[in-house]
């Protein structure tokens, strides 16, 4: 009796690791409708030789990242959009928006994660559907929330080739200059062209994107993460920042609050830059128009007099943001740029905005996918 017994349960254990494993395995591709439009909102200076930045504001949802076609295919749409109005030429650098590649984590899953209401329902799908990889991610995760850190970690080579594959590739398109917003990633480098993956901690960091669809110089990683990634995200210890050559001019790229440090844009100042990129993300409905909340977790600059909630969250933005405003900064232009759509239960704010003259231009929209262009 106890032998029946014993091989009924491995019968019945088999059979479920069985099953299990073939819907682990299945990645069905669902029905997928997406809003193509996007609408020029601000359009400063006039046509030239110099060339121009153009910042996209992309409304982004999970269904957008099944694949990398279906990304590919949003952004290209945008990308064809600002060519068709005459704003793409050799000399043109595009900004996307902090972590638009970093929701690569999620591509190619199961229908149950995009279904999912919650952002820890849509984790829990994706470690569920990915025992293996999961697993071996925990193992390695560092930081305070090992959690969090497995899920960023568990999927990151292919997030990596998928990022260079989609960015660089939209940049050789199109024929542009393009900042890929960012993406979080295990210690990355650009190792003979290619971006790869380290074993270390996570960084959030930003690659450009030349017209050959090669990135140019190193990754620039964020110095000052939010506390509410800090748990998993490193800060950029030594503050190193990358100024690149592009067609238009040497660019810095300052990821989100990096914007905020007075002592940043000396460095780029150092570094002779003349362009800077912003790519930002703002979590919460409201949050734009709501009390502003501070450094959030990393200490103030001496030189900054601003208190929490003095001003909002949006006008803070604009206010710290010190491209083109001596001598703080002696950049000719600079564009902030932020991601908008809703990942789960977490909605978007921020409103991008560039800056030029010591003037900040914006769009007062909030709603749908933006354009930005400045002619230099």
């Amino acid at each position: 009796m106890r032998k029946l017994l014993y091989l009924t349960f491995s019968m019945a254990l088999v059979a479920a690791l069985t099953t299990y494993a073939m819907w682990a395995a299945d990645r069905p591709v669902g029905h997928y409708l997406s809003d193509l439009r996007i609408d020029l909102a601000v359009d400063q200076g006039q046509p030239a030789d110099r060339g121009n930045l153009l910042g996209i504001q992309p409304e982004l949802f999970p269904t957008d990242y099944q694949s990398p076609e279906r990304l590919h295919r949003k952004l290209a749409a945008y990308l064809q959009k600002a060519r068709e109005q005459g704003l793409l030429n050799e000399k043109t650098i595009v900004v996307l928006p902090e972590h638009v590649g970093t929701w690569l984590m999620v591509t190619g899953e199961k229908d149950e994660l995009y279904q999912a209401t919650t952002l820890k329902e849509a984790m829990n799908w994706l470690a569920v559907s990915n025992p293996l990889k999961f697993v071996r991610a925990l193992i390695g995760a560092e930081g305070g929330s090992r959690l969090d850190d497995a899920h960023l970690r568990m999927k990151a080579k292919g997030m990596a080739k998928d990022y260079q594959a989609l960015f660089g590739g939209l940049a050789k398109e199109f024929d542009v200059t393009l900042v890929a917003g960012s993406i979080v990633l295990p210690d990355p480098s650009v190792i003979d062209g290619k971006l790869k993956i380290g074993r270390g901690a996570l960084y959030n960091s930003s690659v450009v994107f030349g017209r050959d669809g090669v990135p140019i110089g190193q990754p620039q990683r964020q110095m000052h993460p939010v506390f509410e990634q800090q748990d998993a995200i490193k800060a950029n210890g030594d503050h190193t920042l990358n100024v690149v050559d592009t067609p238009a001019g040497r660019l810095g790229v300052l990821i989100g609050s990096d914007s905020w440090y007075p002592d940043n844009y000396r460095k780029l100042d150092a570094e002779q830059a003349q362009l800077v990129a912003v790519p930002a993300f703002v979590v919460g409905r409201g949050t734009w128009d709501q009390p502003w909340r501070g450094y959030k977790g990393s200490s103030t600059p001496g030189s900054v007099s601003l208190k929490p909630g003095e001003l909002s969250e949006g006008q803070a933005w604009r206010h710290l943001t010190l491209t083109t405003q001596a001598p703080s900064s002696r950049a000719i232009a600079g564009m902030s740029v932020f991601l908008r759509g809703q990942f789960w239960d977490q909605p978007s704010a921020g409103q991008s905005f560039l800056s030029s003259n010591g003037q900040h231009f914006a769009d007062g929209n909030a709603r749908g996918a933006r354009l930005l262009n400045l002619w230099l």
